[in-house]
């Protein structure tokens, strides 16, 4: 696996280079936008599609062997130990609205596990990589290695979720429950808000209702900053579902304390 690693960031920004191509020069711009449910709003745009068809041809032709997995064109590929997950807009909702908290996300996968990812925000500049040795920033303020914070009370922590009317029923209570014994709490940062705990600003991320193309690419750069994710029952979060990503062992198992009824 680790040859497979070698050359990984460089990989991973012409990947982001590539899929900036796509999704730049339609953000803020006046575009269609097509409804994925027949109940609901799951948008997507051109930006979308496009980015994934860009990301995917890299993909195929450094790593032909390897199966893909993205949200708008599903499973191509393998079988193989080593899976690509794609996510090109994370966070449309936000990119349709004008607002820069929306990534394009591209997750490795070694045996199940995720190892390598790549959060990029081409309108601000920034790229979030982690490729197996640690996580790395990209942009404004120059680069820099990646490293969570050290707060251990929730009462210290900053929280951030999509929204807390996705915690339906009696997980509203526990949702409720955390919101209130942390010390701040900020919703629809998406993807952003995980990279902004392994960037050291925020300390905690509680989300419920996502799928892998969500996470996947989350995850090593959250880990290899010195995080802590798993899922609330605490699963290995390539997964998805409801997750919990922390700073740190020690505030990660007061959260889930919390979120238990504990």
């Amino acid at each position: 696996m680790n040859g497979q690693l070698d050359g990984m960031q460089d990989f991973l920004r012409e990947v982001a280079a590539a899929a900036a191509l796509e999704t730049l020069p339609r953000f803020r711009q006046q575009h269609e936008i097509a409804n994925k449910l027949e109940a609901g709003f799951d948008p997507v745009t051109e930006a979308d599609r496009e980015a994934e068809k860009a990301i995917r041809r890299l993909i195929q032709a450094r790593f032909p062997d390897h199966v893909i997995v993205g949200e708008e064109f599903g499973v191509s590929g393998g079988p193989s130990d080593h899976e690509w997950v794609i996510d090109p807009v994370d966070g449309t909702r936000a990119f349709i609205s004008g607002l820069p908290l929306w990534g394009t996300l591209v997750g490795l996968k070694y045996k199940g596990r995720a190892v390598a990812g790549l959060m990029a925000q081409p309108f601000t500049g920034e790229t979030f990589i982690a490729d197996g040795a640690g996580s790395y920033y990209d942009g404004p303020g120059g680069p820099r290695r990646l490293a969570t914070r050290g707060t251990t009370r929730l009462a210290d922590a900053t929280m951030c979720t999509t929204t807390p009317a996705l915690f339906a029923g009696g997980r509203r209570a526990a949702y409720d429950r955390i919101e209130g014994a942390v010390r701040l709490a900020r919703y629809g940062t998406d993807c952003y808000a995980y990279c902004m705990l392994a960037a050291g600003h925020i300390d905690l991320v509680v989300e419920i209702g996502l799928q892998p193309y969500d996470i996947v690419a989350l995850v090593p750069i959250i880990e290899q900053a010195g995080g802590v994710i798993t899922t609330v029952d605490g699963g290995r979060p390539e997964a998805a579902g409801y997750i919990v990503a922390a700073a740190n062992a020690e505030l990660h198992a007061a959260a889930m304390a919390v979120l238990a009824g504990g």
